[in-house]
């Protein structure tokens, strides 16, 4: 089966707010098998709008990678940056490997 990645790009605008999104979200993750592969670190937006902060996380499936993001537990964790940062995120499915 193919890996899939959420790639996510966020400017936090609220530092403090961003704190309870950052308590619950590991849950989320935790329970769908997410592997962090790039979390913050340095970056540099070459085109398009720039980010403060970039994320790559790796699931074992497309399915998994969609089904965390519409998690009641993931959810929870979306509740709690309402207003706390601008984010993108995509769900993206890797190459097949042979």
């Amino acid at each position: 089966m193919t890996e899939a990645y959420w790639i996510a790009h966020v400017t936090v605008t609220d530092h403090e707010a961003y704190k309870g999104y950052q308590a619950v979200a590991p849950e989320a993750f935790a329970k769908y098998g997410a592997v962090f592969l790039a979390r913050g670190g340095k970056a540099q937006a070459l085109e398009g709008a720039p980010f403060e902060r970039h994320v790559v996380i790796r699931f074992d499936n497309y399915a998994a990678a969609l089904e965390c993001y519409n998690s009641p537990e993931y959810s929870a964790a979306r509740a709690k940056r309402k207003g706390a940062c601008e984010a993108q995120i995509v769900i993206v499915e890797g190459l097949e490997t042979p």
